[in-house]
């Protein structure tokens, strides 16, 4: 039977009702209740991803497994591997079967894992626990943002998209001064076992605040899951849209994922911080990038309520925040201690004028509501690979330059790409197709 083809949907209009494509109608406070209760799982979920960064400048935790800097850039890849591998799979799950229940299982899993962690005692243990965490979390951005389009209109998304990703920052800025100040005042076990326990208690409020998000009754069911099959796998990855926003995403994670796993190690090894010191200063560039990234997307959802093309306004600060981030070099070659750090925290933060609008632009606004999920899970198969390259390439990097500027240069050139390939192949026209008639 042949199939009617159109574009991705046209994105909706500010004054649409936010919960139009929702199920279940919510009450604006419980959906920016919910928000906010994403917005804490991705916190603990970035949290429980980057503690082994501190762990990896602990000389016990160095010592106990013999990490050379290789085998430590290993052990930040693995996650990412795994987590990349899981992705497209996780996005079509959420797709067809909601977001509460594999979200669940899912964040019950990592945090185990976590805790676990703190109880091996080999290095093939070790690399195990990361990869069951970092296949568990790849639940995360397909469910989150599945949620976030069912319930917010265009000219909400981007300040949606900001609280919630300030969780993805916040988790990291918590997580680096938290995670060495328990091994400094006790070890890498008790942190491990601490951070990963304590995970599960976002459990309960989700248990008892988030509602399923199919329609009830079979035929509903049913139809819920022919419309997530209205956009095929095929349309998606003849998009330009979705390879162009792999690239700008793979880009933008590099650099954030360079942060996570070598920040800590970067401010001790060459810049000569105490543990405690380094997790502080990690703290100020993940908050700063937080707190941008809310600004900027308010900033963008006003200018498009007040008749501004969406795609245009989210491009621009996408662009700009790719150009400010190029500073970091200036700190890989700063001389003095003030100024290193100075930029350090400077680049990373100038970034957060991208993170909302570019995900607002690259997930939601460009793609059809149908496929969610799985457009998600491909962009973050981009992402999940920065972070496995960013850790094993930075790493090599270290060990023949042994120092971190080159590491940085590259950070530098991948800014440069991805300014670019959202310039060039992020237009309307080159997005997903939709099936108007499924078999």
């Amino acid at each position: 039977m042949a199939q009617t083809i159109t574009p991705a949907e046209t994105p909706p209009s500010a004054s649409a009702p936010a919960s139009a494509a929702s199920p279940v109608a919510l009450s604006v406070v419980m959906r920016w209740s919910v928000l906010v209760l994403l917005a804490i799982g991705v916190l603990i979920a970035f949290l429980d991803r980057t503690s082994i960064s501190s762990a990896m400048a602990d000389p016990p935790f160095k010592a106990h497994f013999k990490l050379s800097d290789t085998d430590r850039g290993m052990i930040g890849a693995m996650f990412f591997w795994s987590y990349g591998l899981v992705q497209v799979p996780m996005g079509w799950l959420v797709d067809r079967y909601g977001v509460k229940t594999p979200y669940t299982i899912c964040f019950a899993l990592w945090c185990i894992a976590t805790a676990v962690t703190g109880l091996v005692s080999t290095l093939m243990a070790l690399i195990l626990m990361r990869v069951i965490v970092g296949a568990a979390e790849a639940i995360v951005m397909p469910a989150s943002y599945r949620w976030i389009r069912n319930n917010f209109h265009e000219g909400q998304s981007g300040t949606a998209v900001g609280i919630f990703t300030m969780g993805n920052k916040f988790g990291p800025a918590i997580g680096a001064p938290v995670a060495s100040w328990l091994i400094v005042n006790y070890d890498w076990r008790l942190m491990f076992i601490l951070t990963g326990a304590v995970g599960l208690l976002w459990l309960v409020p989700w248990m008892l605040t988030v509602k399923n998000d199919l329609p009830r009754g079979g035929e509903a069911k049913a139809a819920a899951r022919k419309a997530a099959a209205s956009v095929t796998f095929a349309s998606i990855l003849k998009s330009p849209v979705v390879w162009g926003a792999m690239i700008v995403n793979f880009c933008y994670g590099y650099f954030t994922f360079y942060c996570m796993t070598w920040m800590p190690a970067y401010l001790v090894e060459q810049r000569g911080l105490s543990l405690e010191r380094s997790g502080l200063y990690t703290f100020f560039s993940f908050a700063g990038i937080a707190i941008v990234a809310v600004i900027a997307g308010w900033t963008a959802d006003r200018l498009i309520a007040r008749g501004g093309n969406p795609v245009f306004v989210r491009k621009a600060f996408v662009i700009a925040g790719f150009i400010g981030a190029c500073t970091v070099l200036l700190g890989a070659q700063a001389s003095s201690l003030g100024w290193a750090l100075f930029w350090n925290v400077f680049s990373l933060s100038f970034l957060g004028l991208a993170t909302a609008n570019n995900l607002a632009l690259c997930r939601l606004t460009l793609i059809p509501k149908p496929a969610i999920g799985l457009v998600t899970g491909v962009q973050q198969v981009a992402t999940s690979l920065a972070g496995g390259v960013a850790a094993s390439l930075s790493g090599w990097l270290l060990h023949v330059s042994g120092n971190y500027e080159l590491p940085m240069l590259v950070i530098f050139v991948f800014l440069l790409i991805g300014a670019l390939a959202c310039w060039i192949l992020l237009r309307p026209q080159w997005a997903p197709r939709v099936n108007e008639t499924v078999e």
